[in-house]
Parts: C-alpha cells; sequence; structure tokens
C-alpha cells in the first residue's frame, strides 16, 4: 500500500498509487493519474489529467504536470503526458499534454529539470537530460539523451536537439542542434564539440577525434552546403568512431528546421 500521504491532499478516486508513493500536504492527484512506486510529491505539487510517472521521481512544490496545452488548437481530444523513472522536477516545472487525440507529452529517464522550467505540449524528451532554471520548451521539440541545457534557454517549437549537446545560458534555439556540440548565443550557433562532457562520460579519444572531424568538415571546410554533405557520405572511418560520425551525418540530412549555422 502507498504510505506517507498527507491527510490535506487530495486525491482524486480512480488515481493509482505504486508502493511507498508519498504525498506531501496540499497536493493533488486527478482521477486519471498512475503514480509508480517510491515517487514523491511535495507539497502543493500538482499531477492532473491523463499522467503516467514513473519510478522513484521526485516532484517540488508547486510543480504542475498534465495540465491542458496552451496550444489553441486543441480541441478536447484525449491526450497526456507520459514520464518514465528517476526524473527530478524542481519548483515551478510545468509540463502540458498533448495536443491532438491519443498524443502523449514524453519524458524518458533521469532527467533534472530546475525552478521554473517549461515542457510544452507533444514533445519528447530523452534520458540524463539537465536542464537549468526557467528554460523553455516549445510544443514539438525532440531533445536526445545527455543534453545540458543552461539557464533561461528557449528553445523554438519544432527544433530537434541531438544527444551530447550543451546548450549555453540565455542562447535562443531556432533550428536543430546536431548532437556532440556546443550551441550558445541569440540565436544560438555552433561554437565546438561538447569534448569536456563526452570525456566526462568515458568517449575514447578514437571517437572524439570522429566526431572533431565531423564537425569541422560541416562547419570548416569553406564548400557549400551540398558539397560538404556528398564529402562526408563518402568518407568513410575503420575506428570506433564510425558510428558517432555516421549519427552527426543522419541528424543534418533529417532535419526539417535546418541546422543552427558555425561561427
Amino acid at each position: 500500500m502507498s504510505r506517507g500521504i498527507h491527510p490535506t491532499a487530495i486525491i482524486e478516486s480512480g488515481a493509482e498509487l505504486g508502493e511507498d508513493v508519498a504525498i506531501g500536504a496540499y497536493a493533488y492527484v486527478g482521477s486519471e493519474v498512475t503514480l509508480d512506486a517510491g515517487t514523491k510529491l511535495h507539497h502543493h505539487a500538482n499531477v492532473e489529467g491523463l499522467t503516467s510517472v514513473g519510478k522513484k521521481c521526485e516532484i517540488f512544490p508547486f510543480t504542475c504536470i498534465g495540465t491542458k496545452t496552451q496550444d489553441l488548437k486543441y480541441k478536447n481530444s484525449r491526450v497526456g503526458v507520459c514520464i518514465g523513472d528517476c526524473n527530478v522536477f524542481r519548483e515551478y516545472v510545468s509540463i502540458h499534454s498533448a495536443t491532438n487525440d491519443g498524443g502523449f507529452t514524453v519524458v524518458e529517464n533521469d532527467n533534472l529539470f530546475l525552478a521554473h522550467s517549461h515542457i510544452a505540449h507533444d514533445c519528447k524528451i530523452g534520458s540524463n537530460i539537465i536542464a537549468s532554471n526557467e528554460v523553455g520548451i516549445a510544443g514539438h521539440c525532440v531533445i536526445k539523451n545527455y543534453v545540458t541545457i543552461g539557464a533561461k534557454c528557449g528553445i523554438h517549437q519544432f527544433c530537434r536537439i541531438g544527444t551530447h549537446v550543451m546548450v549555453g545560458a540565455m542562447s535562443k534555439v531556432v533550428q536543430d542542434v546536431p548532437p556532440f556540440v556546443v550551441a550558445d548565443g541569440n540565436p544560438a550557433i555552433a561554437r565546438s564539440i561538447n569534448k569536456i562532457g563526452m570525456e566526462r562520460l568515458g568517449f575514447s579519444a578514437e571517437r572524439i577525434d570522429a566526431i572533431k572531424y565531423a564537425f569541422r568538415l560541416f562547419y570548416r571546410s569553406g564548400c557549400s552546403r551540398s558539397q560538404t554533405l556528398e564529402k562526408m557520405r563518402t568518407h568513410t572511418f575503420g575506428n570506433a568512431g564510425a558510428g558517432d560520425f555516421q549519427y552527426f551525418l543522419q541528424f543534418i540530412e533529417q532535419s526539417k528546421r535546418g541546422v543552427v549555422a558555425g561561427h
């Protein structure tokens, strides 16, 4: 049975609570909410709508999860939010449900969103992401694993951010950010590869060299975009960095908004 539920908490009939769920004073849990084992809601936290929260998440005061999308195209559709395990949402974080019928805003595992961050409708958020205070992620954004986003950064709707990216504080992201890149500015541009971040995660020298080469080919070759991509398609790597090089290339080729410029 669930334990540690404060008597002032409001838990609507129909809500499903796993083992050892803790719910603080004046928190609210809606009728279609599922909270998995070990998850904790601090006082005044709010989880509503068709929302599932995984194991061992921590939701701090005044956070709102599962509230109605701000998208004006919403027409009372059956939508929700799906959150994985071991996520931390600090004070005043907001996560909105999707817009179109059957849609879900998704946040995977082991993420940390600091105070006043916002995840809008239909976003797909990966794992091991750190978003600092007052980060704003607009609708339909896709953020891959191991991304770090500095304070007060704004990310335009439909943008993608590749894995192992570092986005500088107060940046304005209006196009896709390729994987392994440090992006910064207003609008954000690609400054370098995220070498320190990759080293901290144990990337080998061969992998980092391949990523550095891909970055230089794309951003420093002096050729046209089409010439550069053709050169990258014909290049082969025989070491551990081959997969990273190809992922960098494929991410760019799949971009619909275009990718951030270099400096």
